[in-house]
């Protein structure tokens, strides 16, 4: 197979989004852990007349995503990477966090970096909590950008001793995804490729939902009821913002954060409330 692949990381409701807003004309390389909801997503986007190749991968093993890397680059020029798998505060313990959304997107970044395109672009999918999580140190944030990926889990502020709550390990992960894209984005520069994060806030998909009826739906819903928006995201909202940063228009913008979450943060951090 030939062509422009678009590489979707992730067959969730933001991952079939991205997919049939930027799927036209490219072959689709669908991956994601879960094969019931890799088949599921397939059959959606094909019978939508999307080219797909469905791919399992453990995106937590080194050894999977490599082999997502070498799938994508024998299925044609890798021109667009998403990674938009993970796992939030209600699904999981701290150690599968930490596993999926900081060591994971590490993987991912490493593994692409040889493969994408010149020209070619990435967009790893964070989240607001990054932005809202308790302060790292300087010190912290450099070495979650830097470290070497099969030593960041053993990090001293990452033992489990010391992140004992999957809120916490699951903003840790995601400003560790700001911080790794930035770094990431010299070595994809290398190559003539850009890559980028976009922090979606609460967004109307499985996910988001089991977050609003968890223990902290109730601080989510107070937020969201701050923000200059007053409502929660789209899967859309979240795949137009990608499209943006992976297009034509954004061909000077490497290494950043796209908050993309109808002014959470920014209420938040201001406690200015909308009328």
């Amino acid at each position: 197979m030939s062509g422009q692949v678009l590489v979707v990381i992730g067959a969730g409701g933001m991952g079939e989004a991205v997919a049939r807003r930027l799927g036209q004309g490219r072959t689709v390389l669908l991956a994601d852990v879960g094969e019931r909801a890799l088949d599921r997503a397939e059959e959606v986007l094909t019978g939508e007349g999307l080219a797909v190749v469905p791919h399992l991968v453990d995106v937590a093993s080194v050894d999977s995503v490599r082999a997502l890397a070498s799938a994508a680059a024998a299925a044609g020029e890798v021109t667009q990477v998403v990674h938009t798998a993970g796992l939030s505060p209600v699904q999981a313990p701290v150690e599968a966090i930490l596993a999926v959304d900081l060591l994971g997107v590490a993987l991912v970044l490493d593994a692409f970096a040889p493969v994408v395109a010149p020209g070619g672009a990435g967009v790893v999918i964070a989240s607001m909590a990054g932005h809202l999580t308790a302060p790292l140190t300087p010190e912290q944030e450099y070495a979650l950008a830097t470290t070497p990926s099969e030593d960041l889990l053993g990090l001293p502020f990452l033992a489990p001793d010391v992140i004992t709550d999957t809120g916490t390990a699951y903003g840790v992960s995601k400003r560790a995804n700001h911080v790794r894209v930035m770094a990431a984005s010299t070595v994809w520069g290398q190559r003539g490729a850009r890559v980028n994060s976009v922090s979606p806030g609460v967004i109307s998909t499985a996910m988001g939902r089991a977050e609003l009826d968890g223990p902290a739906g109730g601080t989510m819903r107070s937020l969201i009821g701050m923000s200059g928006t007053k409502r929660l995201g789209t899967p859309g909202d979240i795949a137009a913002a990608t499209a943006f940063l992976l297009g034509p228009d954004a061909t000077f913008v490497t290494g950043t954060d796209l908050t993309v979450d109808g002014g959470v943060v920014a209420a938040a951090r201001t406690h200015v409330r909308a009328g």
